[in-house]
């Protein structure tokens, strides 16, 4: 049954809407990895979840889930995979335990043992309506149906957003559990890019409807890095070293794409490592090379 080696394929997808492109966009998600999916509002991470969950129509290219064709096989994935939104998709009237009967009849490996710990843990209330739940409430009964039927996919949009920091580390503690078989996989959008720094294996950085970078996050991290010089210094750096350049009152500070050469080549500058937050804001900022 999990004979696939990635568990989301993504190959030259493109979606023209009016006013926005998702522009022939390529990356893969190898199976038992959480990806983080990074940019800004608008950047396309929403149009690329609602193509690949067949919400929305594309235009271009083919969409593989657990080794099964996005459209024909549709029906079978979504069987095997679990989607968490911003917006709670549940009717207000309903309660956890009407949820629990929902879903037995939508999901063949449905675990109501398993749905209940999650209600106990997170502390639900089983018989209060979900209209009175707040926010972080909502997303906790969310996330306990999506863990209860022993999903290979987990796909999140935007599911940690409006939560509380001591909430946010709970629920990220769970999806490293829900890992731990090696078997599953997650596929996690945020702007919030320190959750995705404490769990993201790999990185997926799209912006203005195209992929600036895909791969490891360590690595990805490791090869970037932020040079402190004058700007009078500015001048000697190469031009393809730079993704661009932030200046202030003092000085500048430039992200290079590869720390490594450019501390042999710019022996007198300092270089410090960059973070996930850093490398949104430099590549935002590519086109313009200098910014402040």
């Amino acid at each position: 049954m999990n004979d696939y080696e990635n568990a989301v394929e993504i190959k030259g997808v493109t979606k023209k809407y009016d006013g926005f492109t998702l522009d022939n966009i390529s990356f893969d998600i190898p199976k038992g990895c959480i990806m983080g999916f990074i940019g800004q509002n608008g950047a396309g991470k929403t149009t690329t979840i609602r193509s690949l969950l067949h919400i929305t129509d594309i235009n271009d290219g083919e969409i593989k889930l657990l080794g099964l064709d996005h459209i024909k096989d549709e029906n079978a994935i979504k069987k095997r995979i679990a989607v968490v939104f911003d917006e709670l998709p549940f009717h207000d009237v309903f309660n956890a335990k009407d949820m629990a009967k929902i879903f037995e009849g939508m999901y063949p490996e449905w675990d109501n043992d398993e749905y209940m710990k999650y209600i106990e843990r997170f502390q639900l209330p089983q018989k209060k309506k979900i209209g009175q739940f707040s926010k972080g409430m909502k997303m906790k009964l969310q996330i306990a149906c999506a863990l209860s039927h022993n999903a290979e996919l987990l796909v999140m949009d935007e599911a940690t957003t409006g939560l509380d920091p001591v909430v946010r580390d709970e629920i990220l503690h769970i999806f490293m559990e829900y890992l731990q078989n090696g078997e599953r996989s997650i596929l996690m959008s945020s702007h919030i890019t320190s959750d995705l720094e404490k769990i993201a294996d790999m990185v997926t950085f799209i912006d203005k409807g195209k992929i600036l970078l895909t791969g490891y996050k360590d690595e990805i991290i490791e090869q970037h890095g932020i040079l402190k010089c004058g700007k009078d210094k500015l001048k000697e750096i190469d031009t393809e070293d730079i993704v661009s350049i932030r200046t202030n009152n003092f000085g500048a500070e430039v992200m290079v794409t590869n720390r490594e050469s450019a501390s042999c080549k710019y022996r007198d500058c300092v270089i410090d490592p960059a973070s996930l937050d850093d490398l949104m804001l430099y590549y935002v900022h590519r086109d313009v090379k200098e910014w402040s």
